[in-house]
């Protein structure tokens, strides 16, 4: 499967592009910006994007959404309960000093253990808040990777004092829905370098004794 890791945006947010080899289809997931970079992605391996995939609704990973969207004609998936932070998109705007993005309607709610198919691979679906409360991570068994958003980075976790975010619920999140994962499970997160479950599991500080 094709697995494209693209840093977008002021903030450099990990957007990924899975796709099926020779002119399949695709899944976007986090398409926070640079919309035109996405669309040459897609352009060179002749795929057609059939979902866009939000972990969370903070601008950085869905501001580019209605470009997308409209460029695709592909349904925008997320978890309802960021919902108050995408009606927010304006305010997220004005602290980052940068022009709001047009919103586009969600077509569908995501839930804990909704999956989505491409090719041969399933998208499992994890709701993990904390970071925010609709915050969702990825699995995709047939790969060994995990999208994690921004619940789970190469050494930290995420922010959690940002609206929506709980300290406590984060590391229950990581603990129930991440670490169970198999060591060898590679992580992109949604900013900076990959990592495993296995090296946080041993290494990143949040999560000693868990």
């Amino acid at each position: 499967m094709i697995h494209e890791i693209l840093p977008v945006g002021v903030l450099g947010c990990n957007c990924s592009i899975f796709g099926v080899q020779h002119g399949g289809e695709a899944i976007v997931i986090d398409p926070g910006d640079d919309i035109r970079e996405i669309a040459g992605i897609l352009e060179r391996h002749e795929l057609r994007v059939t979902a866009i995939v939000i972990t969370h609704a903070h601008i950085d990973h869905i501001g580019g959404a209605h470009r997308l969207k409209t460029l695709t004609g592909a349904p925008v998936y997320m978890n309802q309960n960021d919902q108050e932070l995408y009606d927010h998109l304006d305010m997220q705007a004005a602290w980052l000093g940068v022009r709001a993005p047009e919103r586009t309607p969600i077509d569908q709610d995501i839930q804990d253990g909704d999956r989505l198919r491409l090719g041969s691979a399933d998208f499992e679906m994890r709701h993990t808040p904390g970071h925010t409360q609709g915050s969702i991570s990825i699995y995709i068994p047939a790969e060994e990777k995990l999208v994690a958003g921004d619940t789970l980075f190469a050494g930290s976790i995420g922010r959690t004092d940002l609206p929506g975010g709980n300290g406590r619920q984060i590391i229950v999140s990581i603990k129930e829905k991440l670490l169970v994962l198999p060591d060898e499970t590679v992580v992109v997160p949604g900013h900076g370098p990959g990592t495993t479950i296995g090296a946080e599991r041993e290494r990143n500080p949040f999560l000693q004794g868990l």
